[in-house]
């Protein structure tokens, strides 16, 4: 594996959910975000939501406007969504399966299912120039039915893996390794996220071949609490680059 090419996109939700508690610009999401490049940051990772209580959609054009490494919109491809990220042309739009509500993100896409939306969607998107991302499980079969309605690259939803790597690693990481070595053999970008943090980031990285990026918001910004976010993207770069400290 190609450690080097291992990402870390900063997903800045939790920064725009506090600016949001008290309305006004405090913190200065934009600023935030040029401070996590700064400080090593590869890409940022926003999530606007239907309530807008995370990510506003009026934060999307400044922040890309801003961005000197790489932006990447998340979202569900509703008609707001696909009109704002067509405004905003990001470098990279994962599409996310949440149904209105949702508290986050937590299972991947039915793509046999939602075949035809995603088709139709991901082909908008590519003629605007947005590399696409589907959020999925891991699973194999979703990795190829992703090939087929054409995305450039897969995110694995890794919320379950991050609740059993504490009781099983290499039982945790598996199909993770098997989704890894499938896109490889369909020619597929794989990327990953959820509830990867510093305990097992470093696992997890070694462990799942050709990883591109990682998207990391909440562990991130709460660690970044206690040591601070000068400190803690650098932190989180170590684990990437596989540096035990």
């Amino acid at each position: 594996m190609d450690i080097a090419r291992t990402k870390l996109s900063v997903n800045i939700n939790k920064v725009a959910l506090i600016r949001n508690s008290r309305g006004g610009n405090r913190p200065d999401l934009v600023q935030v975000a040029r401070d996590c490049e700064d400080f090593g940051a590869d890409g940022i990772t926003v999530h606007p939501r239907p309530d807008e209580r995370h990510v506003r959609y009026d934060d999307l054009l400044p922040l890309k406007n801003a961005n000197r490494t790489e932006f990447n919109i998340e979202g569900y491809p509703s008609d707001t969504f696909m009109k704002h990220v067509l405004t905003t042309k990001p470098d990279q739009c994962t599409l996310v399966p949440d149904p209105p509500g949702v508290l986050t993100s937590n299972c991947g896409w039915a793509i046999a299912e939602n075949a035809s939306l995603l088709r139709d969607v991901i082909a908008t998107l590519k003629n605007a120039g947005i590399r696409t991302s589907l959020f999925i499980d891991p699973k194999e079969s979703s990795v190829a039915e992703a090939a087929k309605v054409g995305s450039d690259r897969v995110e694995i939803y890794t919320g379950k893996f991050a609740a059993d790597y504490v009781r099983d690693p290499h039982m945790a990481v598996a199909a993770h390794v098997s989704c890894a070595n499938q896109a490889k053999v369909l020619g597929i970008g794989l990327n990953a996220g959820h509830d990867l943090d510093l305990d097992n980031l470093q696992w997890y990285s070694r462990m799942v071949p050709g990883l591109l990026e990682v998207s990391i918001g909440h562990a991130l910004i709460s660690d970044a609490l206690y040591f601070g976010l000068e400190n803690i993207i650098p932190m989180y770069k170590r684990k990437l680059s596989h540096i035990s400290y």
